[in-house]
């Protein structure tokens, strides 16, 4: 299986015809069909369903999409920082994240670095622990930012001294909003939104206590900007990271931090199955420059 063909194919799927596709790599169309074809053969699956008008991806097709895709940008970025192995440091620098406001310290050293380096290039990926973990497995990132106490035996680990702190983010309006902080007992038949990954981990059954029973969990999000849209139009309340929304004079939200108070280790974690590219080392030293002692 080529990365040739694999780049035919994403055409293809990009385009929804071989005859278009063709014109853009600049194949005749039986040619590109030919290769087609062979990769069918050679994977022993069907890709395509050939409409009269368009064609579209089989289960299989679906799947060698996503896998195409993973492939042909791990192999440009491979080159790309290959060809860069040289005193003025360039290329690209993957890392994915949650939301976090330790994620300051990081894109302020960023900023930094493409500073003094202008031929650098981050790509941020936004994503929950599994995700950020998955692509790391993957080659696709260079680093991830994780929140919360988790083993990580099988990755490089630096843990930053900034913590992210739970609230609950509410109306200007509601009653609990005159409060400074919010106890158990306060959330006790609120409708809450709680995220994703802390509701996998039963984050908060140590914290609920005696009152888990009477919490109402009305679902779960992955992004705050969503969840807290819901605050504003309804009666549900967000359990959510400190900094992350707009709690200005202007919004119509707050966020009151919870008691007995919960927080988050913030960590930067790296495959150790992985070389790091010139980039990524020099991004690592400076991180590190930037600790406390």
């Amino acid at each position: 299986m080529e990365l040739r063909v694999l780049r035919y194919f994403l055409a293809v799927t990009q385009e929804r015809t071989i005859s278009r596709a063709a014109n853009i790599l600049h194949l005749s169309q039986p040619t590109l069909s030919r290769q087609l074809s062979d990769l069918e053969t050679e994977l022993q699956v069907t890709l395509f369903e050939r409409g009269s008008r368009e064609i579209t991806l089989t289960p299989a097709g679906r799947y060698l999409r996503e896998r195409a895709l993973i492939l042909t940008q791990l192999a440009d970025k491979t080159v790309q920082n290959l060809q860069t192995q040289s005193p003025i440091i360039s290329g690209s620098l993957d890392i994915g994240a949650g939301e976090s406001q330790g994620m300051r310290r990081i894109m302020h050293l960023i900023s930094n670095l493409q500073a003094d380096y202008p031929g650098i290039q981050l790509h941020l990926h936004s994503g929950d622990d599994a995700n950020v973990k998955d692509q790391l497995a993957n080659g696709q990132l260079d680093f991830g930012v994780i929140i919360g106490e988790q083993p990580l035996t099988h990755y490089h680990a630096l843990k930053l001294p900034e913590r992210d702190r739970w609230g609950v983010i509410l109306p200007k309006t509601h009653p609990l909003a005159q409060q400074t902080h919010i106890t158990p007992l306060d959330l006790r038949h609120q409708p809450l939104l709680i995220s994703q990954q802390a509701a996998q981990s039963h984050q908060f059954a140590d914290w609920w206590r005696n009152v888990a029973s009477q919490i109402q969990l009305r679902g779960t999000y992955n992004l705050i900007y969503n969840a807290q849209l819901t605050v504003g139009d309804g009666p549900t309340l967000v359990l959510g990271l400190d900094q992350l929304v707009n709690v200005g004079p202007d919004s119509p939200v707050t966020f009151r931090p919870l008691s007995p108070e919960m927080t988050a280790p913030i960590t930067v974690i790296w495959s150790r199955q992985q070389s790091l590219s010139p980039v990524a080392r020099l991004f690592l030293q400076r991180l590190r420059a930037s600790l406390p002692d």
